[in-house]
C-alpha cells in the first residue's frame, strides 16, 4: 500500500476529480460533511473544489492510497487584513472515505497538513468537530490537539441538536511555544486585552475603482438615482485598461440597468471589460439566479456581488457560496441603516447589520457596504456604520459610497487600524472628476 498526501495547486485531472467526488459522497452518506447532509451531486462538488483553487486563503490537500484519492482536507488562513490572526490557520473539510478507514490514512493526512501549516508560517492550527464523530475526535487528541471549548448548538441534524468540540494545537517549537504562552495578553484595567499586536500597523487596504454601466457607457449616479447620472466614457474596456495601467489590482463593475431590470443588461460592455485586462473583476447588478452566476463566472468574472437577492432569496446566496467558495460577495446598500433593494428603488425594514450577519452565516466571502445617501455625493464614507458592521463580522467589509477627497481615504485608513475587518474601499466619481489621482489613492491606502 502506497500512501501519498499532497497539496493541490492546479485543476485536478478528470479521473482524480471523479475519485474525489466519489470519496466526498461516501463521506456525506456516512455522516455528513462540508455542510451537506445529502450528496449534492458530482457537478456541484466539482464546482466546489474547482472554486477552492481560486481562493488564496484556502489550501486543498488530498490523500491518495495506491494513487486513488480517498480523502481530503483544507487549511484556511484568515484574510490578510486580520493581522492579529496572521499566525493561525483553520483545518476544515477533513475526511477519509468510509471504505479507506482503519488503515492510518487519516493520521497521515493530518500530519501532512500540520507540516503544510508550519511551512506557511502558522503557529497555531484550529479545528472543530461534531461531537458524534468519535473517531475524528480521538485522532485529533492523539496528535496533540487540545480541546478548549464546546458549542452546545453546533448543528441541527434529523431534528436533533448536536454539540461541537473546538480543538487547537500549538505548532511552534518548544522555546518559541514557551514565549507564546508567557506573552498571552492580559486584560487591562478597562477589561480590554493588551498585546503587542495592537501597536502594529494595519496592512494595506485594497482600492476598487468603480465602473458603473448604464446603456453601455461608464456613468456615476448621485444617491442611486438613475435620472441623475453623469456620463464619463463610451468605452468601458478602455477605462478598465487605464485603471490597470495606473496600478489598480481589482475592478468593481456594476450593471445599473441590470439592477433595475433584475437581469444582466450591459452584457457586451461587461464582457469587453473582462477581456481588456487581466484584473480580477467583481460584478453586481441584476444577478439573481444560479444560471446567471455560473454564466458570469465562466465568462471570467472573479467574484459575483449579490444584492437584492440577498434579502429576497437568502437560500440562493447560501447555495451559491457553497458552490463557488470565495467568489460570492454580498452587496448591502442602505438608507440610514435600512436595506435598499431593486437598484435602491425600494427600502425594506431590515437592518443592514442583521443582513450582514445572515450573509456571513450563508458563507459569502465579503460584504460591500454602501450608505446610499452618500453615494456619489463626495462628502465622505459613513465610517461609523462601516466600522460597526466590520466589528460584528469575521469576514471582510469593503467600504463604499461618498469618497470625495484623499482625506476621506486617510480617515478610512485610520479607522481600519482599529477595525481590521475593513479591507478596502470602492471609489468612483472622485477618480473620474480628478478630485483624487489613482496614484495618490493607492499610496494612501497602501494597496498591495
Amino acid at each position: 500500500m502506497t500512501v501519498v498526501c499532497e497539496r493541490v495547486v492546479s485543476s485536478l485531472p478528470p479521473d482524480d476529480m471523479e475519485a474525489l467526488c466519489e470519496a466526498v459522497t461516501a463521506g456525506i452518506l456516512d455522516g455528513g460533511g462540508f455542510g451537506w447532509l445529502q450528496p449534492p451531486g458530482n457537478q456541484a462538488l466539482e464546482r466546489y473544489f474547482e472554486g477552492l483553487l481560486l481562493v488564496q486563503e484556502r489550501s486543498l490537500y488530498v490523500l491518495r492510497e495506491d494513487g486513488i484519492i480517498c480523502g481530503a482536507g483544507q487549511l484556511v488562513r484568515p484574510p490578510s487584513s486580520y493581522e492579529a490572526h496572521a499566525a493561525t490557520v483553520n483545518l476544515t473539510g477533513f475526511f477519509v472515505a468510509p471504505y479507506a478507514r482503519g488503515r492510518g490514512l487519516g493520521r497521515a493526512l493530518i500530519q501532512a497538513m500540520i507540516q503544510g501549516a508550519k511551512a506557511m508560517g502558522s503557529k497555531v492550527i484550529n479545528c472543530d468537530v461534531r461531537e458524534t464523530h468519535a473517531a475524528a475526535i480521538g485522532l485529533f487528541r492523539s496528535l496533540g490537539f487540545e480541546h478548549w471549548g464546546t458549542h452546545p448548538y453546533y448543528a441541527r441534524i434529523g431534528g436533533q441538536t448536536v454539540r461541537g468540540l473546538f480543538f487547537s494545537k500549538l505548532l511552534a517549537g518548544e522555546h518559541e511555544a514557551a514565549r507564546w504562552q508567557s506573552s498571552i495578553a492580559a486584560p487591562d484595567a478597562g477589561g480590554a486585552p493588551v498585546s503587542s499586536e495592537t501597536t502594529k500597523g494595519h496592512q494595506g487596504l485594497m482600492l476598487y475603482p468603480a465602473i458603473d454601466l448604464k446603456d453601455g457607457a461608464c456613468v456615476r449616479l448621485r444617491r442611486g438615482e438613475m435620472e441623475d447620472a453623469t456620463h464619463y466614457s463610451d468605452d468601458p474596456a478602455a477605462q478598465a485598461k487605464l485603471f490597470e495601467e495606473a496600478g489598480c489590482r481589482h475592478l468593481h463593475v456594476v450593471d445599473l440597468n441590470g439592477a433595475f431590470a433584475g437581469k444582466s443588461t450591459n452584457v457586451p460592455a461587461i464582457e469587453s471589460i473582462v477581456k481588456a485586462t487581466g484584473l480580477p473583476v467583481q460584478l453586481g447588478g441584476g444577478i439573481r439566479d444560479m444560471a446567471a452566476i455560473e454564466r458570469w463566472l465562466e465568462a471570467g468574472v472573479s467574484r459575483i456581488i449579490l444584492g437584492s437577492v440577498a434579502v429576497k432569496d437568502p437560500e440562493l446566496v447560501r447555495q451559491a457560496a457553497r458552490a463557488f467558495p470565495g467568489q460570492i460577495v454580498a452587496g448591502i446598500d442602505a438608507r440610514q441603516g435600512r436595506v435598499a433593494t431593486e437598484g435602491w428603488a425600494e427600502v425594506s425594514e431590515l437592518e443592514a447589520n442583521d443582513l450582514a450577519l445572515r450573509m456571513e452565516d450563508a458563507g459569502v466571502a465579503a460584504i460591500i457596504f454602501t450608505e446610499i445617501t452618500r453615494d456619489g455625493m463626495l462628502a465622505g464614507l459613513d465610517l461609523e456604520q462601516t466600522a460597526d458592521m466590520a466589528r460584528r463580522l469575521s469576514i471582510p467589509v469593503i467600504a463604499s459610497g461618498g469618497v470625495g477627497t484623499l482625506d476621506h481615504l486617510r480617515d478610512l485608513r485610520t479607522i481600519a487600524r482599529d477595525v481590521p475587518g475593513i479591507s478596502g474601499a470602492i471609489v468612483g466619481r472622485a477618480l473620474y472628476d480628478g478630485r483624487i489621482s489613482l496614484k495618490d489613492a493607492l499610496d494612501v491606502l497602501g494597496s498591495c
